[in-house]
């Protein structure tokens, strides 16, 4: 009489399709803001006087005579300024590059600090008596533990306290820049970024800013940092200006606004200079490609990961599922996320130890195994005859497989123990498990392909996260191509081993599906009319 009080409640499964697209939702317009965002960095609209708008010129607009000073102290604004070099006079369009010897103070050389204060003012003029001058403060010195040369690592096999405490080293770089395009701001427009670094002096009627002065930090490697020892006198300072665009002013400000982000999230200096060397060596448009295609391959990686989780969790059977393959894939997920947990950062971590844990429970699903937590044993359920057949095709095509793959990995692990320098055994293991995976990881699939090829059948197979998957792996591999045939590409040598090694299986896939997915639809159709016959 009344359906709708008879009505289902709502499965539990369309709930969690629910809120993956919510999430896969957020994602979008969070790319969709970022990609606005981005438009609005690349065109920054000139005030226009005209029509009524409070503007505010350039201080260099009046071509103003200037001088740039470049002093040392070991306190900024608070500690006797020492000058290091003097450009007279100082042209805001020009390129230059000056070396000279900087002396450290008792202080510095007892592990202490030294500072660099960047002065731009008039010329003949003392800074601390221009009222107009822009000054910025960067750091010539960092604390880092210091790094031992092979000779001192065999000569110091128990590692002395002093060696862990951070010690103060020399960066023998100084980049400045400034901006030198003649830009007019609107007031009630100005960007927030270049807020944060301008004066406003008002000339009358008219607000001027003054020279937007930045020190490079992106320029920075840890690789090039020299140990200050208490002997040390003198050392070398390579001071280098550039005058820049508003566009890239912009570019650098945000850049460095990335970098210490990154250091927030808990990533290592060496993790920090890899990300600094292709962010220095890229153009802005093609860091917005590859960020486009980050959120590209991050969005198939998340619809992967989700339906993967959902057809697993509504098999009954695992027949036509390789053992072999599950297996090898949860080793080799969590070999990388040992290996990744020593050299980088939780940002990294967290998706690949949320992919161990998935594949540890896959584990548990196609080997039957029951986890009674009330009587806390486990239970293995028993297979039917098709999951027996199935774990016979795997076990012929995982021996095959092992005579190519175990005597490579061996031998290699030998080679790197010999002729390799590795920081301990557990280091050395992990190292050559993880090369292992790198270099044969793509066989993991070829046990499946096996079972599929003797089954005639890839139904029991999801094909939606090997497509997800399969054009994920496809973007990676060109990328890695386009980094290797140009001139500023770098990436690891694993890498470069692994390039297209995925693809030729998923090719494989694509042809066992194209084959045997006719005749699978016309056996189930065969049945079905043989059941509606005996009805």
């Amino acid at each position: 009489m009344f359906p709708s009080c008879y009505s289902k409640p709502a499965d539990s499964g369309t709930k969690r399709s629910s809120i993956a697209k919510l999430l896969l939702g957020v994602f979008v317009v969070y790319m969709l803001h970022t990609v606005w965002l981005l438009y609005g960095f690349l065109n920054t609209k000139p005030c226009d006087g005209g029509r009524g708008e409070h503007c505010i010129a350039s201080y260099l607009a009046a071509r103003p005579r200037l001088q740039l000073s470049v002093f040392t102290c070991l306190v900024p604004d608070n500690s006797q300024l020492n000058l290091a070099v003097k450009i007279d006079p100082f042209d805001p369009h020009s390129t230059f590059e000056r070396k000279v010897n900087v002396s450290l103070p008792e202080e510095t050389r007892a592990n202490g600090t030294l500072y660099a204060v960047v002065y731009v003012h008039k010329a003949g003029v003392s800074p601390l008596e221009d009222s107009r001058e822009v000054h910025y403060a960067a750091q010539l010195t960092t604390y880092i533990t210091p790094t031992h040369t092979e000779g001192q690592r065999d000569t110091q096999k128990t590692p002395s306290p002093r060696s862990e405490t951070p010690v103060s080293h020399w960066r023998p770089h100084l980049s400045i820049t400034m901006m030198s395009e003649d830009f007019t701001f609107n007031k009630a427009g100005l960007p927030s970024d270049v807020r944060r670094y301008m004066r406003v002096s008002q000339e009358g009627r008219q607000m001027i800013y003054l020279p937007l002065l930045l020190v490079n930090e992106i320029s920075f490697r840890v690789r090039d940092l020299v140990e200050i020892s208490s002997s040390t006198v003198q050392l070398p300072l390579t001071v280098s200006y550039e005058g820049i665009s508003l566009r890239g002013f912009r570019f650098w400000v945000h850049l460095q606004d990335v970098v210490y982000s990154l250091r927030q999230f808990g990533f290592t200096e060496e993790n920090i200079d890899e990300i600094k060397e292709t962010l220095v060596g890229s153009n802005l448009y093609l860091l917005v490609v590859t960020a486009l295609i980050t959120a590209l391959q991050l969005i198939c990686e998340f619809l992967a990961l989700k339906n993967d989780i959902s057809s697993w969790r509504k098999k009954k059977s695992m027949a036509g599922m390789s053992r072999k393959s599950v297996l090898w894939r949860s080793l080799s997920t969590l070999l990388i996320f040992l290996h990744l947990l020593e050299e980088t950062s939780l940002l990294v971590l967290l998706p690949v130890g949320l992919g161990a844990c998935v594949e540890v429970w896959k584990v548990f699903k196609v080997f039957n195994i029951q986890v009674k937590w009330k009587s806390s044993k486990l239970h293995v359920n028993k297979m039917d005859e098709e999951e027996r057949k199935t774990v016979e095709y795997d076990t012929q095509a995982s021996r095959y497989l092992s005579y190519l793959v175990y005597p490579l990995c061996i031998s290699g692990a030998i080679f790197s123990l010999a002729y390799l320098r590795q920081k301990n055994y557990y280091s050395w293991l992990i190292n050559s498990l993880v090369t292992g995976v790198y270099a044969f990881g793509f066989l993991s699939m070829a046990p499946q392909l096996f079972i599929n090829h003797k089954l005639k059948s890839v139904s029991h197979l999801q094909g939606t996260v090997l497509m997800y998957r399969g054009v994920n792996t496809l973007i990676s591999d060109l990328c890695s191509c386009a980094s290797f045939f140009s001139s500023s590409g770098s990436f690891s040598s694993s890498h470069q081993l692994s390039c297209f090694r995925d693809e030729v299986l998923f090719f494989l896939y694509l042809y066992q599906r194209r084959c045997y997915a006719p005749k699978a639809r016309r056996r189930e159709s065969g049945t079905h009319s043989k059941k509606l016959k005996t009805q």
